[in-house]
């Protein structure tokens, strides 16, 4: 009986089909991609097509002959081989799942973005993947989550409102009071959620262009609002603790910013 029971058993573990593969989207330079890709055993594949369309500057074909994916781009040459598994750049070649499904080859996305000189990460807030380009001139996940939090946070406000309000996310980075990465510092819950478009959902929205350049220029250096740390607008708060507990800086539009 007891040997009967352990086979029953071991035959339903193996039963069990392994977690299945799903999709999960995709950013670059915090450009949110129509075509999302799959995730896999840990690991994120995405059309080689798409992919470098969206960089841009490469052309794409497929070989009939060698039945591999070619792009080009200047001095670069990028082959992608389904039948290998490998992925081979200006002739260095790497081992790599490449498979075609509807007519598009997938690659492995962060070993094909790091052979181009770029980087792709896994996104926890986004639930996907984050990718930068070489020549981006700031980390994907950071412009993504700062365009968005300033777009949900003063959208119709003026562009040096809204460097402020991401001047403020920058300098939370930079204290010791709080988390040190920007998607960090959005999402902290450490005294309850700090951002009301947190826990309002409006974060996820898709920013204006003109919050895009305010976090272009937030990133890239510069300041209108000190070391604020804090602020409230005034039409949909109290700022009750604010108020007792933080020195007044200056007002911008809707918002007021504290030290």
């Amino acid at each position: 009986m007891k040997k009967l029971l352990c086979s029953l058993l071991l035959a339903a573990c193996l039963a069990v089909p392994a977690r299945a593969a799903r999709t999960v989207p995709v950013q670059v330079d915090g450009q949110l991609l129509a075509v999302r890709g799959t995730l896999e055993s840990g690991v994120t594949y995405f059309p080689l097509r798409t992919l470098l369309d969206t960089l841009g500057g490469w052309s794409v074909w497929w070989d009939s002959a060698e039945k591999e994916a070619v792009a080009v781009s200047n001095d670069v040459r990028l082959t992608a081989d389904p039948e290998e598994n490998t992925v081979t750049v200006n002739g260095q070649t790497y081992d790599g799942r490449v498979y075609v499904k509807s007519g598009r080859t997938y690659v492995p996305l962060r070993l094909t973005m790091n052979l181009l000189g770029g980087s792709a990460a896994w996104d926890p807030w986004l639930g996907g993947a984050a990718v930068t380009s070489r020549d981006a001139g700031h980390d994907a996940a950071d412009l993504y989550w700062l365009s968005r939090i300033i777009s949900a946070e003063s959208r119709g406000e003026s562009l040096h409102g809204q460097i402020a309000v991401g001047n403020v996310v920058l300098n939370r980075v930079e204290s010791p009071d709080f988390p040190d990465t920007i998607p960090g510092v959005i999402f902290d819950r450490v005294d309850g959620v700090q951002f009301e478009p947190v826990k309002n959902g409006t974060v996820y929205d898709t920013p204006t262009a003109q919050s895009v350049e305010a976090a272009r220029r937030a990133l890239d250096g510069e300041t209108v609002i000190g070391d604020a740390l804090y602020f409230y607008a005034p039409a949909l708060s109290q700022g009750v603790w604010i108020n007792a507990n933080r020195t007044y800086a200056q007002t911008i539009g809707c918002h007021r910013f504290y030290l």
